[in-house]
């Protein structure tokens, strides 16, 4: 039985900020399923809900090397949803009230966590074959499982895969930090390995070290190795092209399904589609709007930030408002959007509902009572919100790149084929066409049921991206 580890900066339930906390819950799990014996090890974070933490177990503690410090390493365990979790204990690292961004040892956070991972293998009694990392916050373990464990027996046969979530976030930082917290070299200063403008990239490091590669979507894949979507790397990844996969990110239906799904207000299928009208109803008396079943909702749940496309919604919101619809905003970011979004609302008071904050309960509730998904993203390395929104048989409108490209098919009045809408250009007007286009087929009743059952028939669960990955960890392990 093939062993994979999942060495993640955040997993749901325990901790989730995105689209990674998304997959690191529900892969797994699915790998499982296939005969995978797929585990997880994350950081113990204070944020991790009290519920959760009464079940995580002590198993032991070491001392971890982190340049010229030996720290406090807790090793713990626990299992949810049939998959086995380890955890990282140091209060001093962990014991935040935030995630990510927290003072200036970002760097030293992850690199302890990456070494203590390394470290903790020999103690928990799983030795992967692969060690499976994403993101840049474990882009140093296949860094350090060269330089510091290749040569140990116990670790030989361990390999890597590195999955990128969002080539964006790199973990670039002084140079000083080669030495001083990864113990690493001058000799690792290179532009070949971690080096970058001066500095140190941590991403680049799983990326150069790493025996495998992949990304959220295919689409990305090709993206990022052009210099718009590469971020300074591109010429790095072309040149492991033969060794970079695109994956597309699955959804866990038991979680987003309006069928069974106990946040909404009432539940329907793609077969009795009626109830979402009700949901629609609770949903606007919640908000404050118009109650009005013959109005269509666009819903934008998303992080409120240039890469999600706010600047084209900002950009001819007064617009959008002019029009017979009601817009329903969730989520934070960026101040002056938040802030743009927070003026119109008590501008257009029965028209917009700006909710800035993130409620998961709200979030299933729109999915379930707006019309509409709005997602005119910059770049989008794979996105999971249009996915739960069809499901939802809400339809998204989204822009053609990266996994939206993959995942949203636009609707052809002549054939009758689609499941959404989507425009190509990155331009503010050509996003209000195509919402002015997809309300044009909203009062069209007979082709917009349609257009729902067939977005709710789409099956983006993880069997085939997990047999996808499986094919990928075979490959490791028989090179």
């Amino acid at each position: 039985m093939l062993k994979v580890l999942f060495a993640a900066s955040e997993g749901a339930p325990f901790v989730k900020t995105g689209g990674l906390g998304e997959v690191i819950g529900s892969l797994p799990a699915a790998l499982r399923q296939l005969g995978i014996d797929a585990r997880v090890i994350l950081p113990k974070y204070r944020l991790i809900p009290q519920e959760l933490r009464q079940s995580i177990r002590y198993i032991k503690h070491i001392y971890v090397k982190l340049g010229w410090r030996y720290q406090y390493c807790g090793i713990e365990e626990s299992e949810y949803n049939g998959v086995p979790c380890y955890f990282i204990d140091n209060e001093y690292y962990f014991g935040r009230d935030v995630v990510y961004g927290y003072g200036d040892d970002e760097v030293e956070r992850y690199a302890f966590f990456c070494r203590g991972i390394l470290d903790s293998l020999i103690h928990t009694g799983f030795m992967p074959d692969v060690i499976h990392c994403h993101d840049w916050q474990t882009g140093a373990i296949p860094v350090l499982l060269e330089a510091h464990y290749r040569h140990l027996d116990f670790y030989r046969r361990v390999r890597t895969l590195f999955t990128i979530h969002n080539l964006k976030y790199q973990g670039i930082f002084d140079r000083k930090i080669l030495g001083d917290i990864l113990d690493l070299g001058d000799d690792y200063f290179t532009h070949d390995k971690l080096e970058f403008y001066g500095n140190v990239n941590i991403l680049k490091g799983g990326l150069v070290y790493a025996k495998l590669i992949n990304t959220v979507s295919p689409t990305y894949s090709y993206e990022i190795q052009m210099p718009f979507f590469g971020e300074g790397l591109d010429g790095l990844l072309r040149a492991r092209k033969h060794e970079l996969f695109g994956i597309l990110n699955g959804v866990d239906y038991s979680v987003y399904n309006p069928d069974f799904d106990p946040l909404i207000f009432k539940n329907y299928d793609q077969d009795h589609p009626e109830g979402k009208l009700e949901n629609k109803l609770k949903l606007q008396e919640t908000l404050g709007l118009e109650v009005c079943g013959d109005i269509p909702m666009i819903s934008i749940i998303v992080r409120l930030v240039p890469q999600k496309g706010i600047d084209l919604i900002v950009h001819v919101l007064e617009e959008i408002l002019a029009m017979n619809v009601q817009l329903v905003v969730l989520g934070t970011g960026e101040w002056h959007y938040e802030n743009i979004f927070r003026d119109a609302a008590k501008r257009y008071p029965k028209k917009l509902s700006a909710n800035i904050f993130y409620d998961n309960t709200l979030a299933h509730r729109i999915y379930a009572g707006s019309d509409l998904f709005l997602m005119p993203s910059l770049y989008e390395p794979c996105g999971l919100a249009q996915l739960f929104s069809m499901k939802y048989g809400t339809i998204p409108i989204v822009r053609e790149t990266g996994g939206l490209k993959d995942t949203v098919q636009p609707y052809n009045e002549f054939t009758g084929e689609g499941n959404g809408f989507s425009f190509a250009n990155y331009n503010a007007h050509d996003m209000l066409y195509t919402i002015k286009r997809a309300l044009n087929f909203y009062y069209n009743k007979d082709i917009w049921h349609s257009l729902m059952r067939r977005a709710m028939q789409c099956d983006y669960s993880w069997k085939r991206s997990a047999m996808e990955y499986i094919a990928l960890y075979k490959r490791l392990v028989e090179a």
